[in-house]
């Protein structure tokens, strides 16, 4: 081919063959990034992402098939009305048991 013979000098149009094959590859990364993502329509069908855990502006996204709900943390400590309904203990092998009062 005597397109690809020409020195880059004198044709400019072959350099903007090399960045077509740049936006190839970039697109093939973000295309698989969003794939892997957690909450791709592509992945598991129930989901739960926690962001910023145990910090005040903590949010919990959460995917139950094709229903997503968004919590945002109020940055304060849950009050309500209630009473102590039992003790939760975490065992040496990372289980937990509930013992009810």
């Amino acid at each position: 081919m005597r397109l690809l013979d020409e020195d880059e000098g004198i044709n400019p149009a072959l350099s903007v063959v090399n960045l077509v094959d740049v936006f190839l590859v970039l697109v093939a990364a973000l295309l698989i990034a969003i794939a892997q993502n957690p909450l791709s329509p592509f992945m598991a069908e129930n989901v739960t992402v926690i962001k910023n855990e145990g910090q005040e502006n903590m949010e919990i996204i959460v995917k139950k098939g094709k229903v997503i709900e968004h919590f945002k943390s109020q940055g304060s400590t849950g009050s309500g009305t209630g009473k102590k309904a039992g003790t939760a203990y975490k065992m040496a092998d990372g289980s937990i048991i509930y013992v009810a009062e």
